[in-house]
């Protein structure tokens, strides 16, 4: 095989996909192994920015913040080490600095690491001093410094040596990581702090250890909508409706109304407030959703978004793995324990009229033995591993969303924040206590959350010559208990008193492959997963522990075929696949649950061609589908009222309509395809790195993303075209020495992803334009 030197082929069998020593060629699932070499020479900085290695990833906008995949249509849970982490939608930038590979697979975990949501999954693998298997024999480090557009400042320090003690042998990994930035939107400075130390020891009677602490901090993580006042002609011409609404009044020298002065006559909060009207098919007559000063038009820059200095985020997540494990046991075996803790705080506030603060902390033990079972040779090989696991989670979700004060378009971008358009919070008391004062946004929802889930699992390996099966399954009890004591919270349930409920749920998959003379192997793979349905804390709300929703079953069929050809130098993956899979979606109060029907093709080349080239390729086309009827709350764009009538805009914009089922609009009464997720996304890169020689070595990479045109759902919606992004990036290493250079979006394209959740319809964030960063990394 020719040297694969952006490390992009598979380097050992990995065990993510069913837990079983298998590798990628022989895995009869749909999954990318993206290597931290990879990263770099891609210029990989966020999770949004693995489409170009991984097909099916495109993520759409939650809010500016890249936290988590969407695969195949549906948003992705992120894993640490094999163990879920809490859910990240939107509440921080998930870091990749100290990656040693990203392993994405598409469709649901294995059961041996829990119930899951099919669709897919995030699996983050820290490095440390174990990597390749052996033990460092001296220490060695590196620093780096990036500088780049907007003010980029980036320092990242990383070591590693041995530790011997006699009998225990093995190493230390360290890593710290600082970035003080500006962004490509005015006003967002995002700003975090990352540690992480691991270690990997042996001792005699073949005892193996291993530990991973992490601690992330960031602040300016601030959420966006990105552009408002939705029309064709902002999005093709940059053509912006400005204009205020002067019919409210804040008090005298305060940069911020009250809930109680966003209604004429005023009101009692939280009762008798809000800027939202329910939506019937007809414009509605109200004084303070008309824009009757400065009204006219603009062109809006896409450096600015919807933003306001009262915004902020900041945010906490310490994350812990250790194992202890036990080799050469009856049948080959090997016994493993393994304990896990994330936790989560964050608090945030966006100026339009929503405050979170969200707390949480998961622990999970896992033991697992893992076997060669004895057959006789004529009947095969079975391999085999099983187990027991509990986890255990505790949450507290508190926000504001459900009094109505939320008017996305009210706020004139072109003139900036005002504070007739901007909303008072819960935070303005500091931590004094849980509760705003009388005249503020208080916390609507307060969820208290308590969820136990004790799990058994197996899976087996049999092999018999060229044909290869696998089947596993897992049964969890659960237990839940949830509580809302929140200012609104008999909105979604009559009482404030805990819901519970237990159940026992069960997961299966069952895959066959066949290894063809022709080095073809083609396979099936089906699973059917249960999940619970999480808020953003990874809680569980008393409104669907009542109405039963709060845990669903979904579904996956997937055929595929791969490959490995010239000497292991060309890998390649195609696969179709069909998934059914819940989604959870506001209900005018709480949440409901809908169903979604995904189906698609993906395609996955990667080609060491020479000794210096290497190409990529991943791609794929699929179809999302909302089973109906919808019952799902979401805000209506102006353009759905006005229709074509640019008056109309003019006294609407002030506030905002709502419609409480969404299969009241026309034509949405039954299923209805989510168009804001693109037909088809294709990404083709390329890589050439020199030999070595006296002046040192050299590499570029260039290469291209294309996504299809997306638009929201509602009938008749604004679209976002389609678009291309090329981005390059080259390196130069002279001994100790690198110096890298990457250029994103070379063209500066200016393209739009909708928003997510109740704002898919509202909003748009326009996508980054040309950036670029240096960094200088000094080996020691």
């Amino acid at each position: 095989m020719t040297a694969d030197k952006a490390e992009l082929l598979e380097r050992r069998a990995e065990t993510t996909v069913f837990g079983l020593e298998k590798p990628l060629i022989d895995t009869p699932r749909s999954v990318s192994v993206i290597s931290d070499t990879t990263l770099k020479r891609y210029g990989i900085r966020t999770v949004d920015n693995l489409t170009a290695v991984a097909p099916g990833t495109f993520t759409a906008s939650f809010y500016g913040v890249p936290g988590t995949l969407e695969i195949r249509g549906t948003y992705a849970e992120n894993y640490f080490e094999g163990f879920k982490l809490i859910d990240n939608l939107g509440t921080y930038t998930t870091p990749l600095g100290d990656a040693a590979q990203i392993e994405i697979i598409r469709g649901p975990p294995s059961p041996i690491y829990g119930p899951g949501r099919v669709g897919g999954l995030l699996d983050f693998i820290p490095k440390s001093a174990g990597e390749g298997g052996a033990f460092p024999q001296k220490a060695s480090g590196e620093i780096s410094l990036t500088l780049g557009d907007y003010q980029k400042k980036n320092l990242t320090a990383q070591g590693r040596g041995p530790v011997d003690l006699g009998p225990l042998q093995g190493g230390l990994y360290a890593y710290v990581e600082a970035d003080d930035s500006h962004s490509y939107y005015r006003g967002i400075y995002p700003k975090h702090q990352l540690a992480e130390l691991s270690g990997r020891f042996s001792a005699p009677d073949h005892l193996r250890f291993a530990i991973d602490l992490q601690i992330y901090h960031s602040t300016g993580d601030v959420q966006t909508p990105g552009w408002n006042r939705l029309t064709q002609a902002l999005i093709d011409d940059q053509l912006y409706i400005t204009g205020r609404n002067a019919a409210l009044s804040a008090s005298p020298g305060v940069p911020y109304l009250t809930p109680a002065q966003t209604v004429l006559t005023g009101g009692v909060y939280p009762y008798a407030v809000g800027l939202e009207q329910a939506y019937f098919g007809a414009p509605i007559s109200d004084p303070r959703f008309v824009l009757n000063t400065g009204a006219g038009r603009a062109t809006l820059s896409p450096h600015d978004v919807y933003l306001s200095p009262s915004d902020f985020s900041d945010t906490e997540t310490p994350t812990a793995y250790f194992a202890i494990i036990r080799g050469d046991l009856p049948a080959e075996g090997t016994a493993k324990l393994e304990l896990f803790y994330n936790g989560l705080d964050n608090r945030r506030f966006v100026s339009y009229g929503f405050p979170a603060w969200l707390r949480a902390n998961v622990a999970e033990a896992r033991a697992t033995y893992e076997a060669n079972a004895k057959v006789p040779d004529s009947l095969g090989k079975l391999h085999i591993i099983g187990g027991l696991d509990f986890r255990h989670s505790q949450a507290r979700d508190m926000q504001s969303y459900e009094s109505g004060v939320i008017a996305l378009d009210r706020r004139d971008i072109a003139y900036g924040p005002t504070p007739t358009d901007s909303i008072c919070d819960p935070f303005l008391i500091g931590d004094a206590g849980d509760q705003a004062p009388a005249n503020c946004l208080g916390w609507e929802t307060d969820i208290h959350s308590r969820i136990n889930d004790t799990g058994a699992f197996f899976t087996g390996d049999f092999a018999l010559g060229n044909l290869d099966l696998i089947a596993g399954g897992r049964e969890d009890y659960y237990d839940v208990k949830s509580s809302d004591t929140g200012l609104l919270a008999t909105y979604d349930v009559p009482t404030t008193a805990p819901y519970s409920a237990s159940r026992v749920m069960r997961t299966y998959t069952g895959s066959a492959s066949y290894r063809l003379p022709s080095g073809l192997m083609p396979y099936v793979t089906y699973a059917m997963d249960s999940a619970l349905e999480y808020g953003q804390a990874s809680d569980v709300a008393p409104g669907l522990i009542r109405s039963g929703g709060w845990i669903r079953n979904s579904e996956l069929s997937e055929a595929g075929v791969k490959v490995k050809l010239l000497s292991g130098a060309l890998e390649a993956s195609l696969d179709t696949y069909r998934q059914t899979r819940p989604e959870l979606e506001a209900s005018g109060p709480g949440y409901t649950v809908v169903n979604t029907v995904g189906k698609g093709e993906e395609l996955e080349i990667r080609w060491v061609a020479t000794h210096n080239l290497s190409l990529t390729f991943a791609g794929n086309i699929q179809h999302t589908e909302v089973i109906g009827p919808d019952p799902g709350f979401t805000y209506i764009p102006a353009y759905t009222v006005c229709g074509m009538n640019s008056a109309c805009y003019l006294n609407s914009f002030g506030g905002a309509y709502v419609t409480y089922a969404f299969d009241s609009l026309p034509g949405r009464s039954g299923n209805y395809a989510d168009l804001a997720v693109p037909h088809g996304v294709e990404s083709l890169y390329a890589n050439y790195i020199t030999d070595q020689f006296s002046w040192g070595r050299a590499g570029l990479t260039l290469g291209a993303i294309h996504a299809s045109k997306t638009s929201g759902n509602v009938p008749n919606p604004v679209v976002y075209p389609g678009y291309w992004l090329v981005n390059a990036s080259a390196f130069y290493q002279y001994g100790s020495n690198e110096l890298d250079l990457v250029v994103t979006n070379v063209a500066n394209k200016l393209y739009f992803t909708p928003d997510a959740d109740v704002y898919v319809n509202l909003a748009a964030l326009p996508g980054i334009g040309r950036e670029w960063r240096m960094t200088y990394t000094r080996r020691f």
